[in-house]
């Protein structure tokens, strides 16, 4: 029986109604929006005792981002899309086997990915036959036998791929590793595969570690901080705090991004409420509206500036690094017609940018999804990379680089293993704990396990979390792609719609949530995540589990390694009862890891080794910081074309819709929308909401998709953006940035014509 499931997000037809943008972030409406989504999920009571655990020495860590935690902490240590996150995880078991009996895959395809996940969090393992419209249940011993039975039918172990979401834990994440790397592969995608693989790429190249330099205490101390492609306000809102009390010690911010965001105007926290102080803190001091894909040309005019002001620490440069003179060269080759044309930005806002940087003793560079996802990605962070250098900003109190993560573990999951490509150095530590030889042939990253499954070269897909339909690019072939493989299976607390696109035999396996008790054997258990700053700490719920047919997902892994590969490697099965033994393993086989039990059971965990931050000291081949020298991107286009990115809304977190409302940019009620330059829309004599259809443009191949809202935006002419997972279908999958394979979901080019209009009310 065919399924004929919709893998792209059903067209929108609800109401799009329009305010004005906010220009204040949090406050008072935040505080009314986390009790709102915390009430209405999980009831009164639930929410203060899951609300007053979240971020807790003696709590779980919140699944909303990887912002780390103050040493000082409050009684409401969490932001709105935390609150969210939370009380979203809370939600009763709704979904059951009888629910499932109730719906079919086809239809549930047919509802909105915020729809979908409004149903709640599933109760039982089920599983889709071949041939079914409908999922069953089926036990845990029974779903492990079916998966362990085809795992072992496999001939050549390449033939499977394992993805990893950012929200599986420390423990979960290396116990899954070592039983992917035991059954004989390193295929092993994961979702950093998508967004900062750049920044590992271009920091581990240049600065020899592919993590950011800071800590949070540096911000209280930096001169300047650059907020660069990231939207702070809806993203990581926990870090306007950061940025707030570095305001108010004298730090300037300069905040770089293609569209004006709401949290690096104003800011208000809600708790100053409880202290009568009602001011806002005003955060950017100045906002440079950077053509999408301009961020290179902007740097080389900064570079420009520190180099005609003498802003550079010789010492520094001297002794600790390479290639500055090369650098140098190149950037003077650049000229201001270029930069000022690629960027978007005049001369003189640079200028005000690049004197405020040239008179900083301690900088701090910031960035998110909006440089790593284009086409030189890896290029444009080590432009980052010389821009600090040349100043010497790097293991100095105040200064450094910040990758900002969005998943709340993706870093550590890399830490301990989630990796395709890893290093001979990782392997050979890993072998001396784990014992027993590993794989060392590098493995498929998500784009090219996407082309691998399209092609038929993938027998088994496992996800350990997430929702890799909707977070991958170009939804069409990912569909496609999966629906080739014999079996999937997922690891999940909540629907979604890789559920319902699935391979010719699908499971589900149900877990815990970071919320939750995890009792194994009759002992508490609790797991470690690694936040942006490098500092890993312990995490532990303490809410009743949803369904009492949930596992945990160390138990999950090591009952599935039993299962497929007895005790051959290890005692799978102790140590998914005690995860105090796979902290031991992870000791003998991580660098850094020592002590681990006893270190990350104090209150505020510990920091890994950071040579950069701790000596300034760089684990290059040669002991040297790198300058490096790349040229301006081809930022051309047709005339008739546009350059899209896509982006989150403020009730989203990743690709989960929490609901309709775009609170800090004015829309509510519909996602399928354009933001649009005015004038750009006066030149096609287009209003707001005009219907229109998309098509991307990548090397000769065209992707459509019909039926999006145009809505006027301060964006930069050329320039537009969509909101994701429902814009993916028009990322083209090979369309990558070089070096670290992440989808150009910044840069993606696009033309657009007129359709029909949906009415709708402004206000």
């Amino acid at each position: 029986m065919e399924r004929q499931v919709k893998a792209r997000t059903p067209i929108d037809t609800n109401a799009l109604h329009l305010k004005k943008p906010k220009t204040k972030a949090a406050g008072i409406p935040a505080v009314l929006s986390s009790a709102k989504h915390g009430i209405s999920k999980m009831g009164v009571a639930k929410t203060i005792k899951n609300l007053t655990m979240v971020n807790q020495k003696e709590g779980f860590d919140c699944p909303g981002c990887a912002w780390p935690d103050p040493e000082h902490r409050t009684t409401f240590e969490f932001c709105e899309n935390g609150a969210k996150a939370v009380a979203d995880e809370a939600m009763k078991a709704h979904v059951t086997p009888h629910f499932f009996s109730k719906h079919s895959v086809k239809e549930l395809s047919s509802l909105s990915d915020y729809e979908l996940n409004r149903k709640g969090r599933i109760s039982h393992p089920v599983i889709l036959e071949k041939g079914s419209s409908h999922y069953a249940e089926i036990s845990w011993e029974d779903a492990f036998t079916r998966i362990s039975n085809h795992l072992n039918s496999i001939t050549d172990p390449n033939r499977t791929a394992f993805y990893t979401s950012g929200r599986t834990s420390n423990e979960a994440a290396f116990l899954y590793q070592a039983f992917v790397r035991a059954y004989g592969t390193n295929n092993l995608p994961d979702c950093s595969n998508m967004c900062h693989e750049s920044s590992g790429k271009g920091l581990g190249q240049t600065i020899g570690i592919g993590k950011g330099t800071v800590s949070l205490d540096d911000f209280n101390h930096a001169d300047v901080i650059m907020v660069i492609g990231q939207n702070p306000g809806t993203n990581h809102p926990r870090m306007l705090t950061a940025l707030r009390d570095a305001k108010h010690r004298g730090a300037k911010i300069i905040h770089v991004n293609p569209l004006p965001e709401a949290g690096l105007m104003q800011f208000k926290h809600p708790q100053d409420y409880m202290k009568g102080n009602l001011k806002s803190t005003t955060l950017a001091d100045l906002h440079l509206g950077v053509r999408i894909g301009g961020d290179a040309a902007l740097i080389k005019g900064l570079l420009k500036i520190q180099i005609d002001q003498d802003a550079i620490d010789h010492e520094f440069v001297s002794s600790k690094t390479k290639g500055m003179d090369e650098m140098i060269a190149k950037t003077a080759s650049t000229t201001w017609e270029e930069i000022t044309k690629d960027s978007g930005l005049t001369r003189k806002e640079i200028e005000t940018a690049g004197l405020m940087l040239a008179k900083s003793n301690a900088t701090i560079a910031c960035w998110a999804m909006g440089l790593t996802q284009h086409r030189n990605g890896v290029a444009v962070i080590q432009e980052v990379v010389n821009l600090l250098l040349m100043g010497g900003h790097v293991g100095r109190q105040g200064a450094g680089f910040c990758p900002v993560r969005g998943h709340s573990n993706v870093q550590g999951d890399r830490t301990v293993g989630i990796w395709e490509a890893p290093s001979d150095a990782f392997l050979d530590r890993l072998e001396k704990g784990l014992e027993f030889e590993v794989p060392r042939e590098h493995g498929y990253d998500v784009v090219r396990a996407i082309d691998a499954m399209d092609k038929g070269k993938i027998d088994f897909f496992f996800c350990m979390g997430g929702n890799f339909l909707s977070a991958t690019p170009d939804t069409d072939v990912t569909s496609r792609g999966l629906q080739n493989i014999p079996m999937t299976v997922q690891v999940s607390t909540k629907l979604n719609r890789s559920h319902l696109v699935t391979g010719e035999t699908a499971i589900i396996l149900p877990c815990l949530g970071r919320t939750e008790l995890d009792i194994q054997n009759g002992t508490k258990q609790f797991v470690t995540v690694e936040n942006s700053m490098g500092v890993v700490h312990r995490s532990q719920g303490g809410l009743k589990p949803a369904s009492t047919s949930l596992k945990s997902e160390p138990w999950i892994v090591a009952e599935l390694a039993e299962s497929t590969l007895g005790v051959k490697h290890l005692e799978w099965r102790a140590l998914g009862q005690d995860y105090s033994k796979i902290r031991d393993l992870m000791e003998a086989s991580l660098v850094g890891f020592d002590n681990y039990n006893d270190r990350v059971s104090r209150p505020n965990g510990f920091e890994l080794p950071n040579p950069p931050r701790d000596s300034q000291s760089f684990s290059t081949p040669d002991g040297k910081a790198h300058f490096t020298v790349h040229d301006l991107p081809n930022l051309q286009v047709e005339d008739d074309q546009y350059v899209m990115m896509t982006l989150r809304s403020h009730d989203q977190y990743n690709t989960t819709i929490y609901g309709l409302s775009d609170r800090y940019r004015g829309v509510k009620g519909n996602r399928r929308i354009v933001f649009m330059n005015a004038n750009d829309m006066v030149e096609r004599g287009w209003k707001a909401r005009t219907e229109v259809n998309i098509t991307s443009h990548f090397l000769g191949e065209k992707r459509h998709s019909d039926h999006w809202l145009i809505v006027p935006y301060p964006i930069p002419s050329g320039n537009i953006a969509t909101y994701f997972p429902e814009a993916n279908s028009l990322v083209p999958l090979h369309s990558t940035a070089e070096q670290s394979n992440t989808p150009t979901s910044k840069w993606i080019v696009c033309s657009m014509v007129s359709s029909t209009s949906i009415g709708g009310e402004e206000e």
